[in-house]
């Protein structure tokens, strides 16, 4: 399963731990929602989701600060009797003593945030759904065209690093080259990224290793890119009928979405890196509304309505 260390957590959203007896090293989250414990606090417990990070904001901290002392340690002991990875107080805010006492009691640690409670849930979720997200790695080459992420595919040795080494030298960014990481982060959005390891290099048969980066400039790399289209290069094959019109989209499904994809034959001669330029300004068409191929059928489709 996909998780993330607590650790990493406190260390980008510069969270304070108010229980620092108790280690954090070791907790990792895997679920990418969080949870407000407002009705627990009230004693209901049933659909309590307790594996999720829990958040107490301004109004779960003032419900307790106006509680009897008994009644607030006895809310308290039954919301840390259960098995949560952490608790997170917003707004720093201080922590009543009961509430430390009971997470110390119970080993679950007490952080705490600067930021605004809405502000705070908004951004850490955001970030899990990222980290949590459900991923594949896939043999190809992205590049962002024009703002759309194209991912290159097609067999090994085919021409997708030279066609990507092309576009990065008429201005578009490389994202990935050989191995590209695909996170799905929401229903519709897939974003892809590099490798720690090889991010930046192509490999160029005949040449060798290059630095995309040192060789073109910072302007000429990008580290993740939503994934807008798929061109997959296949050598061509005499007597196969390609798509010359273009009014139905082929797709391919990645983690259960699909994108557009556009089979491109390859012959000696093919400009390549224009052909990518093209379907990455057509998609931008179509997104915009303007389909060219339904637009020539449609006056195909006058014209022969005109003349009858």
């Amino acid at each position: 399963m996909v998780s993330v260390a607590l650790t990493e957590i406190a260390k980008n959203f510069d969270l304070t731990n108010l229980t620092e007896d108790i280690p954090i090293d070791e907790i990792q989250i895997s679920i990418p929602e969080v949870n407000r414990p407002a009705l627990q606090l009230a004693g209901f417990y049933d659909y309590f989701l307790s594996e999720r990070l829990q958040v107490i904001g301004l109004v779960e901290h003032t419900y307790l600060s106006k509680l009897a002392p008994e009644f607030r340690q006895d809310t308290l002991n039954k919301l840390f009797s259960h098995k949560m990875p952490c608790v997170i107080l917003t707004r720093s805010l201080e922590p009543h003593p009961e509430m430390l006492f009971y997470a110390k009691e119970n080993k679950i640690p007490v952080l705490r945030s600067a930021e605004t409670t809405s502000e705070f849930v908004s951004e850490i979720q955001k970030y899990l759904k990222v980290e949590l997200a459900p991923s594949t790695t896939m043999h190809g080459v992205l590049v962002d065209i024009y703002g759309e992420g194209v991912l290159i595919m097609g067999e090994s040795g085919i021409g997708k690093s030279e066609t990507a080494l092309e576009l990065v030298k008429r201005g578009h960014r490389l994202v990935a080259d050989d191995a590209v990481e695909i996170k799905k982060v929401s229903h519709t959005t897939l974003v892809g990224s590099c490798p720690e390891l090889i991010r930046y290099f192509i490999e160029v048969r005949g040449i060798g290793i290059i630095n995309v980066k040192q060789m073109f400039g910072v302007q000429s790399v990008k580290d993740t890119m939503a994934i807008d289209l798929i061109v997959k290069f296949e050598l061509w094959e005499k007597g196969k009928v390609y798509d010359r019109v273009g009014l139905t989209e082929e797709y391919m499904d990645i983690l259960g979405s699909k994108v557009v994809c556009h089979t491109i034959p390859v012959r000696p001669g093919r400009n390549l890196a224009m052909i990518c330029e093209s379907a990455a300004v057509n998609c931008r068409q179509k997104k915009m509304g303007y389909n060219a191929a339904q637009a020539l059928t449609d006056a195909i489709m006058k014209d022969a309505m005109k003349n009858k």
